[in-house]
């Protein structure tokens, strides 16, 4: 059985795969995304957005009118995010070292990113970028495993990946001392799915990108057989994954690092 793969390997897997990961991965709800926003004020606000990726949080920002900085470690996550944002040019860099001006941002946000971050060395960086007042904004999709065959498909996944668990969000229960409380809210949502396009979305995954030939074709082979023989997705051409959006929001305090 594959063991886990190195976080770093794992974080920096995704440019091989960008256009299937923007096709598969879902988006996030405008409310948990204006939510978020809140503390920052009204009106346009100027957001970065961290590990951006092919700017799939990106975009929901500038359809809410903000100005966006997108950061992205990743080339082919730049690239893709580039193309389908022509008018965005995204910035490389990391969450620990970001090409911005000291107090620039009204908003920091992040999108199924945080995890990957060394939150010694990000925390005071975001909170540089940040002006006083300004808020950290951070969102995962979280699959909603209340549901039968999602909870299969998450042990499933789990064991072919060789993990234990599921490698879920690390909460940001507390961010100190630039930050007021963190507050939290889950906002549900779907994603209608087939069965090709759920397989496409596992194999988005980072354990899919780094695992071997043979490895990924038994992970397809076993998604598929799960999707087409559970008695509540059997003989259905579509249904809907449904998703709980946990998403974390703070206060930048007047101070500084």
């Amino acid at each position: 059985m594959e063991l886990e793969p190195d976080r770093t390997v794992a974080s920096r897997s995704f440019g091989m795969a960008a256009a299937l990961y923007d096709r598969a991965r879902p988006p996030y709800p405008e409310e948990a995304v204006r939510w978020m926003l809140e503390p920052a004020g009204h009106g346009s606000l100027r957001v970065v957005d961290l590990g951006a990726g092919t700017g799939i949080l990106t975009r929901a920002l500038l359809r809410l009118g903000h100005e966006v900085r997108p950061i992205e470690p990743d080339p082919g996550m730049c690239d893709r995010l580039a193309e389908l944002s022509p008018a965005i040019e995204p910035l490389p860099g990391t969450a620990e070292a970001m090409p911005v001006p000291d107090a620039w941002a009204d908003a920091v946000v992040a999108g199924q990113a945080y995890h990957w971050f060394d939150v010694d060395r990000a925390h005071p960086e975001i909170a540089r970028v940040l002006r006083p007042g300004g808020a950290l904004g951070l969102v995962w999709n979280d699959r909603d495993e209340g549901i039968s065959w999602l909870a299969e498909l998450t042990v499933l996944a789990n064991g072919l990946a060789g993990r234990r668990q599921s490698v879920g969000h690390n909460a940001p229960t507390s961010i100190p001392p630039w930050f007021g409380p963190v507050e939290h809210e889950v906002f549900r949502h779907s994603v209608a799915h087939t069965v090709d396009s759920l397989i496409e979305l596992i194999m988005s995954r980072s354990y899919y990108l780094t695992a071997s030939p043979q490895q990924q074709e038994k992970i397809v082979r076993a998604v598929r057989t799960l999707a087409s023989e559970h008695p509540d997705l059997e003989h259905r051409s579509t249904f809907e994954l449904p998703y709980r959006a946990q998403a974390y929001r703070a206060t930048r305090l007047f101070g500084d690092c």
